[in-house]
């Protein structure tokens, strides 16, 4: 059995912004402290920290809301444990015609379509957030 921590993470915030929650906290990984890492360079989340809680290493993402609506609309996990999903650097799709942004797992880390566009860089595309 697989467990897509990933796609749990993603579930998280999307739960915590339907009950506008300010903060969520998940259990600790690189993997999701970059995604949290591109969300806050993006503007979609506030902030994040790593915090021992109970004595595990948690992460604390930090939710953002415009004028009590949530800045993220939709987070949606593309590639699944059970089936990968890889994009080639000229074949990227935009999100929203570029409004949202996907989160792509590239050779040189975890970035941002329009950074793996312009540095031609094709990955593993993560999810999709608008």
């Amino acid at each position: 059995m697989s467990i897509d921590v990933i796609g749990d993470f993603l579930t998280v915030i999307r739960n915590g912004l339907a009950v506008g929650k300010k903060f969520v906290a998940v259990p600790h990984s690189s993997m999701k402290s970059n995604i949290a890492k591109v969300l806050k360079e993006e503007g979609f989340i506030k902030d994040f920290k790593q915090e021992d809680v109970d004595g595990k290493a948690s992460l604390i993402v930090y939710l953002k809301y415009v004028k009590g609506e949530p800045v993220i609309h939709e987070i949606k996990r593309i590639s699944k444990p059970s089936n990968r999903y890889f994009e080639r650097s000229n074949k990227l799709t935009s999100v929203i015609g570029g409004l949202g942004v996907s989160i792509i797992s590239t050779s040189s880390g975890i970035v941002t379509d329009r950074y793996a566009r312009a540095n031609a860089l094709g990955g593993e595309v993560i999810c999709h957030v608008w």
